[in-house]
């Protein structure tokens, strides 16, 4: 990394929380971006300082912008949009659309991730196997990790406005859910 790093950022998405860097040289036009330490972008002797630097993020190829407008004089505000929504929103839209979870499994960190539009459910950057079924008071997705039997439950609250409760069991266990 050189010193005309400009901006970071921690995205959650479904495969991992990825982590983009860029650098901005403002007397070099140089634009570089790096998504978990790999460079994805490069672009030297940019005579247009202001823009867009559009790229993917995550094995689901999550599109990526970064903006750059000037402030003032030779000062930049960098933003960066997820899908064609500012950071902020993109991360309030996915709390109603996923649902994370963080636990341990003999010895091992575990990220799992319910997408609740399509019912996917991935931990640690992997699409879990799944097989899910109708209950009585809704469904079960039933899948494992190591050795460990796990399933979402999901159920109505009841509410119109809480719609539907997701819940991870792991060997019988609830496991709490976790706000990214």
């Amino acid at each position: 990394m050189s010193s005309d790093l400009a901006g970071v950022w921690e995205v959650a998405l479904s495969d991992g929380v990825h982590r983009i860097e860029f650098e901005h040289g403002t007397t070099t036009g140089k634009r570089v971006i790096y998504v978990d330490g790999k460079e994805v972008v490069r672009r030297d002797w940019m005579f247009k300082l202001v823009g867009k630097e559009t790229f993917s993020v995550g094995q689901t190829d999550t599109k990526a912008t970064i903006n750059i407008d000037a402030v003032s004089g030779f000062a930049y505000e960098y933003t960066l949009e997820i899908n064609g929504k500012s950071l902020k929103q993109y991360m309030e839209n996915r709390s109603k659309v996923t649902s994370t979870w963080l636990l341990n499994l003999d010895g091992i960190d575990c990220r799992v991730v319910l997408e609740k539009d399509t019912m996917d459910v991935w931990c640690n950057g992997e699409k879990i196997e799944t097989a899910g079924e109708f209950v009585d008071d809704g469904t079960e997705t039933h899948f494992t990790l190591g050795d460990h039997n796990c399933c979402v439950k999901a159920v109505s609250s009841g509410k119109k406005r809480d719609g539907i409760i997701h819940t991870l069991l792991v060997d019988g266990t609830e496991i709490a859910e976790c706000t990214e």
